[in-house]
């Protein structure tokens, strides 16, 4: 993972931070607008199959589906990262890259075909699970390239830490822990925040926009992009 090791200390500071607004903000929209379906991780969709069975609602199928369709995305972004290194290409680059595109067709997909009344369409399973490959490799991405960075698609762990460290803060410290206690502490509150305000921000503009709302989520993963393009070489 030669691409991962020229990140600089300010970039894995901001780059998870970006990551974590983008899967809270697809998340919710993919929730909204495909019948209950998480995209950016997969436990969520256990819960809502229980209960679209339970109150007999759409997305059945959708929800089936996303746990092998992540799984098999984060198979083949592994494979293509073995395959980048080995050729000594810029794999963090290229898999967001992949990300982006795969954002970008959910979008088209979503435009195209939605609003989604029935989550069982071919259109919304199609759409939902270009959505779910493009997450899969975000966390790829992240257990690959970021991994001492909070997950930016999961925030149980990030908040139990949080309040973990808030009571070791009451409690006391020694003076010698206290700086990467808060170094800790300042990132997963930033990773917390920008993942709330993404799910907020995907609520209101669907409420507003219908599934002109996943416009964003491209332009979110190209802007990490940006971040993360390895420097042109004169």
């Amino acid at each position: 993972m030669a691409d991962a090791s020229s990140i600089s200390k300010p970039q894995l500071i901001r780059l998870p931070i970006l990551l974590s607004l983008n899967a809270g903000y697809t998340d919710a929209a993919g929730f909204l607008a495909l019948q209950g379906l998480f995209t950016a991780h997969v436990t969520g969709n256990f819960v809502t199959l229980g209960a679209a069975l339970a109150l007999g609602t759409t997305g059945v199928v959708a929800k089936l589906l996303a746990l092998p369709v992540f799984c098999v995305g984060v198979l083949l972004t592994r494979l293509l990262s073995f395959a980048l290194v080995a050729r000594k290409q810029p794999d963090l680059a290229v898999l967001l890259a992949i990300k982006v595109a795969l954002l970008a067709a959910g979008a088209v997909l979503a435009l195209t075909f939605g609003p989604f009344r029935n989550g069982d369409a071919w259109q919304a399973i199609l759409t939902g699970m270009v959505l779910v490959l493009a997450m899969s490799i975000q966390n790829a991405v992240q257990r690959l390239h970021l991994a001492s960075a909070p997950p930016s698609t999961l925030m149980t762990g990030t908040t139990t830490q949080i309040m973990i460290d808030i009571a070791s803060l009451i409690h006391g410290v020694p003076a010698d822990q206290r700086p990467a206690l808060l170094a800790r502490f300042n990132q997963m509150l930033a990773g917390l925040a920008a993942f709330a305000i993404g799910c907020g921000l995907a609520a209101g503009l669907f409420a507003w926009t219908g599934t002109w709302c996943f416009v964003l989520p491209p332009l979110f993963g190209l802007a990490a992009l940006v971040m993360r393009a390895p420097p042109v070489k004169h």
